[in-house]
């Protein structure tokens, strides 16, 4: 008995996730809001099957990578990225799906890239990241829509880029100085 029901709730957990993926052709269109407009075309895209899997959904042409929304998330969030970000990022995704998120990931993945584990380019690599309550497929808009860039500099410091590590608005500001995941922050004002 408990067997069945352990296999009816994995199949309608697998039918709920399926439900809710998006078409590839709606994940491709939101993923790539971010991307500067003229790299869009040739960006890569990933995205979720119906189970809910991380997949390739198109191949790219330039640097960038793209990432659509997680259907598993209740708050909507896609980026675009430099393409040499992805052994970083996928190794995000994976300790995710392990349960390990927040600083307990970057230390991870810090201590990977120290051994020599994981890759992480040492030149400054952009992201773009839109974050929202929603997205409307019909339309292409993201409600509540918030647009935030990211620049990845490795190992920076206040010393190094002369900037400050307060959250700021309107002002960059370098987070996780002297760590491999050290990156500028520049945050516009909400609406």
């Amino acid at each position: 008995m408990k067997t069945m029901i352990v296999i009816s709730t994995v199949l309608l957990a697998s039918a709920a996730v399926a439900a809710d993926v998006p078409s590839q052709e709606v994940q491709i269109a939101a993923a790539l809001l971010p991307a500067p407009a003229e790299l869009r075309d040739g960006a890569a895209v990933i995205g979720y099957n119906a189970q809910g899997e991380v997949v390739r959904l198109r191949e790219g042409k330039n640097e960038l990578v793209c990432l659509a929304n997680n259907p598993a998330n209740t708050r909507f969030s896609v980026a675009c990225y430099h393409k040499d970000l992805e052994p970083y990022m996928a190794r995000g995704r994976e300790l995710a799906a392990q349960k390990i998120t927040g600083d307990k990931s970057h230390e991870v993945r810090w201590k990977e890239i120290a051994e020599g584990k994981l890759s992480m380019p040492r030149e400054p690599r952009s992201l773009y990241v839109i974050t929202g309550t929603g997205f409307d497929a019909a339309s292409g808009k993201v409600t509540n829509s918030y647009l935030r860039w990211v620049i990845y500099v490795p190992y920076a410091t206040p010393e190094s880029t002369g900037l400050s590590t307060k959250a700021a608005d309107n002002a960059p500001w370098l987070m996780y100085p002297g760590t491999a995941g050290a990156h500028i922050m520049i945050n516009p004002p909400r609406k």
